[in-house]
């Protein structure tokens, strides 16, 4: 039973909004549901110190992200007559606590289906439900939850050309229809005793990492910015998205990652714009939007993804133990220019390119034989757009133990990707200088041209050999006779 309440204090009124993942403040369901139902409206932002301090480097892109975009959705909430309660602790711990201090009658938050963020959730609901306060959680972030796109016998779907052809066959207006979280209802102010401010990067324990400099831009503004101008390129999305060394993404990822555009938004332009005539790019882009929620949806019904393969059978591949191979993977130097400059791209900016990605975790798990979850832990490290679903569903796709139904002899072969991708060397040459006397597609056989490219090293291995040795383990695993690791 709650706790009996005493007759002179007055009824708990209003809510909580808990921002998370969602870090805007229109079309935001958890915002616009708390509006609906009357009575003081707050706003709260917690530095997880759970999530936080596992952290390894001070350097971390995602934060300093997260901190621009919370300081410029404080801003906006302000504007509005409200603004963040901010706070530097355990979520689990600090939500309950607001809640009982500002008296609400309830929290509000869109879902989160991480599997670390469901349990947090679990426990806060649980502690706010001993003081008698309802949480109340919405789907936000997706357009579709797990259990809303299944097969005919009611199950998750594994394969995502049966998935994206329910998703697509289940879309309608309602879907992408805005939550209104009207800019003219009132917010509440922070009391004075909770308004302490946001912490400076410092603060938190870590350091700005020059992402303006790189030309990321966080916050509302910046997603609007860079939703405006891919508006402008959609049409030519399927011809320009392999080419690294071309404006062809959307370079949305980070946003969508954070919430700072929101994802009806999105699907709304893509799928007006995949009907008309010249739709082959919004169409294309709107299925790569499907891929993000099936990986969600992947990630919810089969959490083991995030420990093991998703088909089971292949946690049994040998897996080498090549320290120096790596070593020399994580800094850019296996002699291989395509592989070399996605991973240097990654280092430089904490963003890779989606055709250098693919190239390069085929490359860890393929050709150095190296288990891809030490590839998937290093991207989710440093991409400040780094998803454990999307991160894990496609280092899973390239090591070929995840959703495919016969995926084993994709070996992507590096020299072969960059000639057909990067055909005049540019994206190599733009990020391993070593080789920027080398004209032309010579950039992806630089053991060509061994005068022009001294300080670049040779290829660490034989990408035909090791393939034939990649094919033979996934061999042993499908015929039965590999033993488990």
């Amino acid at each position: 039973m709650p706790p009996r309440r005493s007759r002179s204090a007055s009824p708990p009124r209003g809510a909580l909004v808990w921002f998370r993942r969602d870090l805007r403040d229109h079309d935001h369901a958890a915002l616009a549901r708390a509006l609906d139902e009357g009575g003081p409206v707050y706003a709260a932002f917690v530095f997880d110190r759970e999530i936080l301090d596992a952290l390894r480097s001070p350097a971390d892109r995602r934060v300093e992200f997260i901190h621009g975009s919370v300081a410029a959705l404080d801003a906006r909430l302000r504007a509005r007559g409200g603004g963040l309660i901010v706070a530097h602790e355990r979520a689990r711990d600090a939500i309950p606590r607001l809640a009982r201090e500002l008296r609400v009658a309830a929290v509000h938050a869109n879902r989160d289906y991480e599997p670390s963020a469901r349990d947090r959730d679990a426990a806060v609901e649980a502690s706010l439900a001993e003081a008698g306060i309802a949480f109340r959680s919405h789907k936000d972030q997706v357009i579709f939850e797990r259990d809303e796109i299944v097969t005919r016998a009611g199950t998750p779907f594994s394969v995502f050309t049966p998935y994206r052809n329910a998703w697509l066959a289940k879309l309608a207006p309602a879907h992408v229809t805005p939550h209104d979280a009207n800019d003219s209802a009132p917010l509440a102010p922070p009391p004075a005793a909770l308004d302490t401010g946001l912490p400076s990067l410092d603060a938190l324990g870590f350091r700005a990492t020059g992402l303006p400099a790189l030309g990321v831009r966080s916050g509302m503004d910046g997603a609007r910015a860079l939703f405006a101008d891919f508006s402008r390129r959609i049409d030519g999305y399927h011809l320009a998205r392999d080419f690294p060394a071309r404006k062809g993404p959307s370079y949305l990822s980070v946003h969508l990652r954070f919430g700072t555009i929101a994802i009806r938004e999105l699907v709304a332009l893509a799928h007006a714009r995949s009907l008309l005539p010249d739709g082959a790019g919004a169409a294309t882009w709107l299925s790569e939007l499907v891929w993000r929620e099936f990986y969600a949806s992947i990630l919810a019904s089969f959490p083991h993804v995030l420990r093991g393969a998703f088909r089971r059978e292949y946690d049994r591949v040998r897996w080498d133990d090549d320290p120096r191979g790596f070593r020399a993977w994580c800094e850019g130097r296996t002699g291989y220019p395509l592989v070399d400059a996605g991973m240097r791209q990654l280092r430089e900016t904490g963003w890779m390119h989606n055709r250098a990605r693919m190239v390069v975790a085929s490359f860890l798990t393929k050709d150095l034989l190296v288990d891809w979850r030490r590839g998937e832990r290093f991207f989710l490290q440093r991409l400040v757009d780094g998803d454990p679903a999307s991160n894990d569903g496609g280092w899973q796709w390239a090591a070929s133990t995840g959703t495919d139904a016969q995926p084993y002899f994709r070996v992507f072969n590096p020299v072969a990707q960059g000639l057909r991708f990067d055909p005049d060397g540019t994206y190599v040459r733009r990020h391993v200088p070593e080789l920027a006397r080398l004209a032309g597609a010579a950039a992806h056989e630089p053991w060509k041209s061994p005068a022009l490219a001294r300080d670049y090293p040779a290829p660490i291995v034989d990408h035909a050999e090791r393939r034939e040795e990649a094919l033979a383990r996934y061999r042993e695993v499908r015929s039965g006779r590999a033993r488990p690791t």
